[in-house]
């Protein structure tokens, strides 16, 4: 009996078969990385920024001459952490690749010698390193990108949430990172990131260490129709199909963030029988699910934010989009405390990502928390 597989993946790497579009952006993606170029890569959340680096990064151009790496910063809170955090991602990618490699990584990573445990089973040396080993960050920074200048193969790095390092205590990172990879040659990096105006004023102000140093890409909603014609195809496949107007109705729901398109086609397509349609009185009940689903987690979201962060959210939920989020007509209008207190709340709902601006206008984030405030009102 053969297994029917859900062709709408949410997690984990993706089958050039069920990968929808991205085309231009992952052409683009590997050309520059091909070409030794460092790459910005920006977006809103959930919109499928690590799927497609994970698709490029298994492209036989990539894959047969690199080596790829990569680290995750989001939970990061200090440089220490984000050492750790990368000298982790190396040593499992890099050094356990054989005997000869994790030697070396031991032999260069001298501030750390005396931290490594050892497989007595194995006769090698295990990553056994904890946080409060990292007494010299810079210093075992510089070790690690040595270690990548000398293994056989081109590192390809990418780090995800890159933004995080400015949240950092120390002040130096941003010159610190950029002067030791500024002098990589075996070694080139996609600095990912969903905060695009913390990104672009890192990567596009010319008061910044890291200005110019990338080539910017920039993933926007997957084309409607594109979108459309790639779901039809795997209904019908199936012997189902999905009318336009349910998915329409799905994608503006969602704003075409690709997580939750993804999530509701895989719902759809597993409720919608063989020989039948699904249409838009399905989709609306599977997102009213979702959102039920959803409702713990978003209240725990809120739970640790304050009352004038609270009452600054649902009034910007309330208008859609604000551009005068200081002005005494918005203030009085939604009954805020004082236009110095919206602006202080504001800059928390930005660094919390429930928030978001683009060009002096604000708005909420995340699709699923708008449509979970609806059903609040």
């Amino acid at each position: 009996m053969s297994i029917i597989i859900n062709p709408f993946i949410v997690s984990g790497k993706i089958p050039e078969a069920y990968f929808c579009d991205r085309e231009a952006e992952s052409s683009e993606l590997e050309k520059s990385l091909t070409n030794q170029l460092n790459v910005v890569l920006t977006s809103s959340r959930r919109m499928g920024k690590t799927s497609l680096v994970d698709f490029v990064f298994d492209k036989p151009t990539i894959k047969n001459d690199n080596i790829t790496i990569t680290v995750d910063i989001l939970q990061t809170t200090t440089f220490r952490e984000f050492i750790f955090t990368l000298g982790t991602a190396v040593f499992d990618t890099v050094a356990t690749r054989g005997e000869k490699w994790r030697k070396l990584f031991v032999s260069l990573l001298k501030s750390l010698s005396g931290s490594f445990g050892y497989d007595p089973i194995q006769n090698t040396p295990t990553f056994d390193i904890r946080l409060g080993d990292i007494q010299q960050p810079e210093f075992t920074l510089r070790e690690i990108f040595q270690y990548l200048e000398a293994v056989d193969k081109r590192c390809l790095v990418v780090i995800d949430e890159f933004q995080q390092i400015t949240r950092y205590p120390e002040k130096n990172v941003e010159e610190i990172l950029r002067t030791h990879i500024q002098k990589l040659s075996n070694a080139n990096f996609v600095f990912s990131g969903s905060r695009r105006r913390l990104m672009e004023e890192m990567f596009f102000s010319a008061k910044r260490p890291f200005y110019q140093s990338a080539k910017p890409l920039r993933l926007e909603a997957i084309d409607k129709a594109v979108y459309f014609d790639f779901v039809s195809t795997f209904f019908q496949k199936a012997e189902k199909t999905i009318s336009r107007e349910a998915f329409n109705h799905v994608y503006d729901t969602f704003w075409g963030v690709t997580l939750y398109v993804q999530r509701m086609m895989k719902d759809a397509y597993m409720e919608t029988p063989q020989g039948m349609t699904c249409e838009v009185s399905v989709v609306s009940q599977l997102i009213d699910n979702y959102i039920k689903e959803n409702d713990s987690h978003l209240r725990e979201q809120l739970s640790f934010i304050t009352e004038a962060q609270k009452e600054l959210l649902y009034a910007v939920h309330a208008e859609g989009q604000v551009q005068s989020i200081t002005s005494s007509a918005f203030n009085k209008k939604h009954r805020l405390r004082s236009p110095s207190s919206t602006q202080s709340a504001a800059l928390k709902l930005l660094e919390y990502d429930l928030i978001t601006r683009k060009e002096k206008t604000y708005s909420i984030s995340d699709p699923l928390l708008s449509l979970w405030l609806d059903r609040r009102k």
